[in-house]
């Protein structure tokens, strides 16, 4: 993570979880959780905690990032691309099994309320002929996703959280 330094960036702190490439990563609506994938099959949820936050998790400068949920067991190849919804809470993945994932997002959990769980709610197969690359929410329409892949093809789909 990076941050301005007058007329210059600097890293003031790097996020390590992934066991391989991460290949991408999105911020949810409210920009303190962060969801990324990895050639490594998994998909990390990142939360932002601040000074004196209720959690007592230290935190060294302006804010500290620690990664609070793993999902895995989901996807059987690389994960390309992640998005999420900032509309619906949804979580889009693309993946070189040429699928599309859906995932929902609680943030509740019994035991811990800073645990988001991650639901797959659609697993769509074979969305694409090739690897699928990347997938967009649209900013307006609650639930519809833009995907694109290898095989020269861009696919709107409508998804809806029950």
């Amino acid at each position: 993570m990076f941050k301005q330094d007058d007329d210059d960036w600097i890293c003031f702190s790097t996020l390590e979880s992934h066991g391989s490439t991460v290949w991408s990563c999105d911020f949810n609506a409210k920009g303190d959780k962060i969801a990324s994938c990895s050639d490594d099959k998994t998909i990390k949820i990142w939360k932002e905690y601040l000074p004196n936050n209720s959690q007592g998790i230290k935190v060294s400068s302006n804010s500290n990032w620690k990664c609070i949920s793993t999902g895995t067991g989901y996807h059987k190849r690389t994960i390309f691309d992640i998005r999420w919804c900032h509309l619906t809470n949804l979580i889009a993945t693309a993946c070189a099994d040429n699928s599309i994932h859906v995932f929902r997002v609680a943030d509740e959990d019994t035991n811990d309320l800073d645990k988001p769980l991650l639901t797959l709610i659609v697993n769509q197969k074979n969305a694409h002929e090739q690897d699928c690359n990347c997938v967009a929410w649209n900013p307006k329409i609650p639930g519809l996703l833009a995907s694109c892949s290898d095989d020269g093809s861009i696919k709107i789909w409508k998804f809806e959280d029950q």
